[in-house]
């Protein structure tokens, strides 16, 4: 038998990278007036509500950690706005109140899970880190870095087998971008041709050290390219930019193609955590950041080109401040979970 000498070269079975089809270049959403209204709110339903979870933890009503997502609005309404919520699964890091209000569910059961009341989603029992909803098809909520990230590969093979036509919308951040099980996913979902986009939310600075200083490679969205994943890098503070570009993602996966990357380029205003000063940057920074790259500031300019009232954005404005006002008072009001709940939802059956 003829052996294949050991300096052979392999025969390829691939096109070369730079032979193989990309996806088109996403182009910004064009919104109606109603869906840009409806951008506004839940974008602005988000950062109310984070202005009063960190309050509440300053008040001691919330314990343990709480990451808040003021600043990165966009992101979360831009591209959950674009699923099937009958078919696509939802799975993320442990920032997570903002993806949890974009897919529409209610702020009172996501304050109540904040303050660790039995009427919260998870029961009181996951707090800010850990909160899902299987109705929704929204699976964390996820305290370990990177960890998601598998099991999104999980979710989209789950898809795949089933054959039930969804996708699943894997978030991470730019801190989760060098964890070594992210790269496992991407080599096995490009090899099965899952169908899965995975989410790089860039906000520059991680848990506290900015991408240039902990990345090599920190234009994030060519992260893929050695597993033949393509990827795509979006203005995340853009919210009709994120559609577009969700728009172009959905059609590349769901037409077979195997996995899609995103970097959203986005920006959180406050630390970390509630427990981060963020002394790692300037206050002129997140100042000039606030002032001419707002999410919630740009829709609002497109609003009143499309001739929208300031008295209208205040009407807007007024009842998500009641609606957030509610629910904080519904969490503060309601109990906290028996004792027996201590051994629920620990095991799927007794042993």
């Amino acid at each position: 038998m003829a052996r294949t000498p050991r300096n052979a070269a392999p025969q390829a079975d691939a096109a070369p990278i730079a032979n193989r089809e990309r996806p088109v270049e996403p182009r910004r959403y064009e919104a109606t007036k109603e869906e840009l209204t409806e951008f506004y709110r839940q974008m602005v339903l988000i950062r109310r509500f984070e202005e009063r979870a960190g309050q509440l933890y300053g008040l001691g009503l919330i314990g343990g950690f709480c990451h808040l997502y003021i600043g990165q609005e966009a992101v979360a309404v831009g591209l959950q706005s674009a699923l099937d919520g009958e078919r696509d699964s939802v799975i993320t890091g442990y920032r997570d109140h903002g993806h949890m209000l974009a897919y529409g569910l209610d702020p009172k059961i996501i304050m109540a899970e904040l303050t660790g009341r039995a009427a919260g989603i998870s029961k009181g029992k996951g707090g800010s880190m850990h909160m899902f909803s299987v109705e929704k098809k929204f699976y964390g909520g996820h305290g370990i870095v990177g960890a998601q990230v598998a099991l999104g590969g999980g979710l989209a093979f789950a898809h795949k087998y089933r054959g039930d036509g969804g996708v699943c919308l894997a978030y991470f951040g730019d801190g989760a971008a060098n964890q070594g099980q992210v790269y496992e996913t991407l080599n096995m979902a490009e090899l099965w041709k899952l169908p899965i986009i995975f989410v790089i939310e860039n906000n520059h600075y991680a848990m506290g050290t900015s991408v240039n200083r902990a990345s090599s490679e920190d234009q994030l969205y060519r992260r893929g390219e050695s597993f033949r994943v393509p990827g795509l890098q979006v203005d995340g503070m853009d919210v009709l930019a994120v559609r577009g570009a969700a728009e172009t993602a959905l059609e590349w996966v769901r037409g077979g193609k195997g996995p899609i990357l995103l970097e959203l380029k986005t920006y959180r205003y406050r630390g970390h955590s509630m427990s981060d000063p963020a002394k790692y940057r300037t206050r002129e920074e997140v100042q000039a950041m606030k002032d001419n790259s707002d999410a919630i500031d740009l829709v609002k300019r497109e609003l009143e080109a499309l001739g929208v009232t300031e008295e209208e954005l205040k009407a807007v404005d007024k009842d998500i401040r009641q609606i957030v006002a509610e629910a904080a008072d519904f969490a503060e009001q309601s109990p906290e979970p028996e004792v027996n709940e201590l051994y629920t939802d620990v095991l799927v059956e007794q042993y």
